[in-house]
């Protein structure tokens, strides 16, 4: 009888649901208490600078965030910046995607090597790669002068747009970038396909964009973000290299109008979250169109 019983639970019927042991419900109250004090370790803060920003001896005001478009430099530096950080993705990416690409297809056994190339900027301080890189442009317009490679230094520390930030700034990527675009890599299977483009006739650069781009699209647009992050936030190069660019902007108006220079640090906060959002949902599209 206990057999049939058992055969007829087996076949269809239902069984006993498992009792919920009272140290899972006290995990997930942990959790959640764990996520409550993250959420306010970082929210509290900005509500103090918002509210930093807005309170005035009459009550609540935007007229800071409204003063930010025609703050004197305002224009100048973000433009600055963005051109910079446009460049460096530019480049970071032009280098950084044949060359994972390369050794994902044909040099596998250079990956260790290559992974260490791009961890070097880690293991270097960035105020030592300055101070190096300031002694090299102090020296060799003096050793060089009058020639056209004396001429080039002084045109990679033009004001309106430094091309040695730009240079400096895509060494410092190189880690965040290989690292993206390996990720992607890795979990495609990209040399299969470049093998198939390659059979039907296309050459490498129409294999690049027609190919290996849609496929990393993600990885691309997620390193293409952590390069402009780091652009946008960085202080000390530029200012030990004397350009003025965001980030020294807003040091500097800090002291003259501090509720300015909190409202530009927010508003950018916010502009960076809403980037890191259109990333995520992108990729979340991409994965529901491939399952489905």
């Amino acid at each position: 009888m206990t057999a049939l019983v058992e055969g007829v639970a087996g076949a269809g019927g239902v069984a006993p649901q498992t009792p919920v042991r009272p140290g899972r419900r006290r995990t997930g109250a942990w959790r959640y208490a764990v996520l409550a004090l993250l959420g306010l370790y970082f929210l509290v803060p900005i509500a103090a600078s918002v509210w930093f920003t807005v309170r005035e001896r009459d009550g609540v005001s935007l007229e800071t965030y409204a003063e930010i478009p025609g703050a004197e430099g305002f224009v100048e530096a973000i433009t600055r910046s963005l051109a910079i950080a446009g460049l460096t993705v530019v480049i970071a990416l032009l280098l950084m995607v044949p060359t994972v690409v390369l050794v994902d297809i044909r040099l596998p056994r250079l990956r260790t090597t290559v992974e260490l190339l791009t961890l070097m900027p880690l293991m270097l301080p960035p105020i030592a790669l300055v101070v190096g890189v300031r002694s090299v442009l102090a020296w060799a317009p003096d050793y060089f002068y009058g020639t056209p490679l004396a001429e080039a230094f002084f045109a990679l520390q033009e004001p309106a747009l430094p091309w040695i930030l730009v240079l400096v700034y895509v060494v410092l990527a190189l880690p965040f970038v290989y690292r993206a675009l390996d990720a992607g890599v890795r979990g495609s299977d990209l040399k299969t396909l470049t093998e198939a483009a390659r059979n039907l006739g296309a050459s490498w650069p129409r294999v690049l964009v027609s190919v290996v781009l849609p496929v990393l699209r993600t990885s691309v647009l997620n390193a293409s973000f952590l390069t402009l992050a780091l652009v946008m936030g960085e202080y000390t190069i530029a200012v030990i290299l004397g350009f003025e660019t965001f980030p020294t902007w807003i040091v500097r108006i800090s002291g003259s109008q501090p509720q300015l220079s909190v409202a530009v640090s927010v508003l950018s906060l916010l502009v960076t979250w809403m980037l890191l959002l259109m990333i995520s949902a992108l990729d979340r599209r991409r994965g529901t169109k491939e399952t489905a």
